[in-house]
């Protein structure tokens, strides 16, 4: 199978000429970008999955980002996925993250601009005496403001921008991944609540099987025509078959408290809105799954992983600018009036200043830091590849899972016919007394074991293609767009905007 090579990465330094004493226009531009300047590093990805000629798999056709509604069909996972994006409180406080790294963003904007660092302002009022002098009043009004402006010579806080505005990107990712993550839990604790209910039915279609299993044993011990023991081995069968039902009982309410748990609401309050059919959903004849190179685009963790990187890939430019001096332009504007006494009369003052420090003596730390930077980038980009191959692997399990479980499907659907089919030539045959209860007994025995395992292979199918979707990164995009304050319910907003009104002009 071929492999493919996807980006190129690749790492320069930027030269910056000296800024001359006298080069005041220099000074005010914006100067250069200290580098490395950031490419997405090299990944490899398979040409095709390794079942893609498999009848049931169409990597033709992209994942449709409503899987859910396309694969099952069911109104009631519809609106229970629709309550979970809503709802879920993992959800919310992914949003809550983004919404945080949104504002870091902002400020690492807004430092590129001038900043007001003081206003003074001073009201004083005074006598003075002198010896056989009366004394006089003097008021004297003060006040003052300055700006400084951090001069980007070497691009230090246009990569620190740039540093945001990938973290940024990638909060949302890790948004997009847990949304993928609660969509796909929520679908597979709905099947297996349908395949819970589901086997509870079995088992009490046995248990009506077993019944009358009981009711002929009973009938030919009565005619003397049997022992006693084929009644108590039709009564321990049933009884078995009888307490199995308040175990699957068990799992099946769990399984409805967490399902209440990723809807963000009690278990109580799922009764009311929870009516689950008890058959397992049917898949389709088909899922389209796409192409290996999607994956880059479709996982949320891999766009995660490659815009942290390039966030710390900014990281390394700004280390690099702390070698170089550090200019800023001031300013101070001020008045005095004094009023009264012998001085009189108002003035004014300002003040313009260029300045410059730099940390010349500190060039071994600085320096370390450098390469701090570059070996944590260098680390990240191992993360990064670890998780594009980590990708393909889970793909690739999620549809082989899937595939077999198929197989496995149709072939316990024959054996369960064969056992119900078993169960009846075998009473049929006890009645006339052809055979002994033994054999009855096995076959029902087998035959509940078979139906059950049925159920259990029906609920796989449908439970490993929720994991083919997940593992393709199907879903985030129905949030796509959507800013992070746009991501909360109305309540939660109303809520910080009570408890400050700095959000409303983004909440409005």
């Amino acid at each position: 199978m071929k492999r493919r090579r996807i980006h190129s990465f690749k790492a320069f330094r930027s030269l910056c000429l000296p800024v001359a004493a006298g080069a005041l226009s220099v000074i005010i531009g914006n100067g250069c970008m200290l580098g490395p300047n950031y490419l997405p590093p090299p990944v490899t990805i398979e040409d095709s999955w390794i079942y893609d000629q498999n009848k049931h798999l169409n990597s033709l056709e992209v994942v449709n980002p409503f899987w859910w509604q396309v694969a099952f069909s069911d109104p009631i996972l519809d609106d229970l996925v629709d309550m979970a994006i809503s709802n879920n409180l993992e959800l919310r406080s992914a949003a809550l993250r983004a919404l945080q790294a949104q504002q870091l963003l902002a400020i690492a904007i807004g430092n590129q601009y001038p900043q007001l660092q003081q206003i003074e302002g001073l009201v004083d009022r005074s006598k003075y005496v002198r010896s056989g002098v009366p004394g006089n009043y003097q008021t004297e009004y003060y006040f003052n403001f300055n700006l400084t402006w951090e001069m980007d010579m070497w691009g230090q806080l246009r990569r620190l921008v740039n540093s945001a505005v990938a973290d940024f990107e990638a909060s949302m990712a890790e948004y997009d991944g847990f949304l993928i993550s609660i969509i796909a839990q929520v679908a597979q604790t709905y099947i297996n609540i349908r395949t819970f209910k589901r086997r509870i039915d079995v088992a009490r279609d046995n248990i009506h099987i077993q019944r009358e299993g009981l009711r002929i044993a009973e009938a030919k011990f009565r005619a003397g025509e049997v022992s006693a023991l084929d009644v108590e081995q039709a009564q321990t069968l049933l009884s078995n078959t009888e307490a199995a039902i308040p175990g699957l009982e068990i799992f099946l309410q769990q399984l409805k408290n967490t399902l209440a748990i990723l809807l963000g609401m009690p278990p109580q309050g799922l009764n009311d809105i929870l009516s689950a059919p008890s058959t397992v959903p049917h898949v389709p004849a088909t899922t389209a799954i796409g192409m290996p190179q999607d994956l880059l685009r479709q996982r949320p963790d891999i766009r995660q992983a490659e815009r942290l990187l390039a966030a710390q890939g900014e990281l390394i430019g700004v280390a690099r600018a702390e070698l170089y001096p550090n200019f800023s332009i001031g300013g101070l504007i001020g008045a005095i009036d004094i009023r009264g006494g012998e001085l009189k009369g108002s003035s004014d003052a300002w003040d313009i200043f260029v300045e410059f420090d730099w940390n010349i003596f500190n060039y071994g730390r600085l320096r370390s830091n450098i390469r701090l930077q570059d070996a944590t980038f260098q680390q990240l980009v191992s993360d990064y590849q670890q998780v594009v191959l980590q990708a393909q692997v889970d793909v690739e399990n999620a549809i082989v899972a899937y595939l077999k479980s198929q197989e496995q499907q149709v072939l316990y659907a024959t054996a369960a016919q064969a056992s119900r089919e078993s169960v009846n030539l075998s009473m049929t045959q006890y009645t006339d007394g052809q055979i002994e209860f033994d054999t009855v007994i096995t076959t029902m025995v087998s035959n509940l074991q078979q139906q059950d395992i049925l159920v259990l292979a029906q609920g796989a199918v449908a439970t490993n293609l929720v994991l083919v979707y997940l593992s393709l990164g199907g879903g985030w995009e129905v949030q796509e767009g959507i800013s992070p304050i746009d991501l909360l319910p109305e309540e939660v907003k109303e809520e910080m905007r009570l408890r400050s009104h700095y959000w409303d002009r983004i909440l409005d």
